[in-house]
C-alpha cells in the first residue's frame, strides 16, 4: 500500500480530545485518525449502497407494477 498524507485543521479542543482517547486507547493519534475515517467511510458508503438499493426496489416495483397492469388489460 503506497501511503499519501492527508492535511486538515481543528480546533485545539478537537485536537486534544483526539490525542487523549487516542492515548487511552494505545494508539498513536494518525492511526486513531486513520481508524475513525475508515469507518465513517463504511459506514457512509454502506448507507449510499442501502439508499441506492431502496431506490431500485422502488424502480423494479413500479415497473412490475406496470408490467402487471399491461399484460391485465383487456383481460377483464
Amino acid at each position: 500500500m503506497q501511503a499519501t498524507t492527508l492535511s486538515f485543521r481543528v480546533g485545539v479542543e478537537l485536537a486534544e480530545q483526539t490525542r487523549s482517547l487516542a492515548t487511552i486507547v494505545g494508539l498513536k493519534s494518525s492511526d486513531y485518525i486513520r481508524e475513525a475515517v475508515r469507518e465513517k467511510n463504511e459506514r457512509v458508503t454502506a448507507e449510499r449502497i442501502a439508499q441506492l438499493s431502496r431506490e431500485l426496489a422502488a424502480e423494479h416495483l413500479a415497473l412490475n407494477e406496470a408490467t402487471e397492469d399491461a399484460l391485465n388489460d383487456g383481460l377483464d
